[in-house]
């Protein structure tokens, strides 16, 4: 990893992109949506201050648990002015997150363990179909595709059997 000087107040998105492990397309996309900022130079080159390592490490990190960019970006935003997340920030957001992890991972559990009864064949009859139709709700309205007819139906803007308005 490239080492940078400590008179090295700014990075250019290749040396960020270096330094982080992100890549450049990244580091442009986390931009666009807020996640960190940039200067620019005279001739319109991006400028970040260092502690954009420390935001980019927050958000991969963030990222790598399943949070979604939109949350990280609202995490963020609460900081004071701001500022790098540092460690109590990372342990306060963290512990807020944690039960959104639980129950996503409780869900995937589940449907893991259900996996074994689906056959993949989009009847949606099934009495316990984890992917398209759990506990069989569909079934009730009768025997064949229901979310396609209702689909189709809904597009057209008809109204008929099974239809859910």
């Amino acid at each position: 990893m490239p080492q940078l000087s400590r008179k090295v107040h700014e990075l250019t998105v290749g040396q960020l992109s270096a330094r982080s492990g992100a890549a450049v397309s990244a580091l442009h996309f986390y931009e666009s949506k807020g996640l960190i900022s940039s200067t620019r130079t005279a001739g319109n080159q991006r400028r970040f201050t260092r502690d954009a390592l420390r935001r980019v490490a927050f958000v991969r990190a963030a990222q790598r648990v399943g949070i979604p960019l939109a949350v990280i970006r609202d995490a963020l935003a609460e900081l004071p002015e701001e500022r790098t997340p540092n460690r109590e920030d990372w342990a306060r957001l963290s512990e807020a997150w944690r039960s959104e992890l639980d129950e996503r991972i409780s869900q995937l559990q589940e449907l893991r363990d259900r996996l074994t009864d689906c056959i993949g064949c989009g009847c949606l009859s099934l009495e316990r179909c984890a992917l398209s139709n759990p506990y069989d709700e569909l079934g009730e309205q009768g025997t064949g595709a229901r979310r396609l007819r209702v689909d189709r139906e809904a597009r057209d803007g008809r109204s008929g059997p099974g239809t859910t308005r």
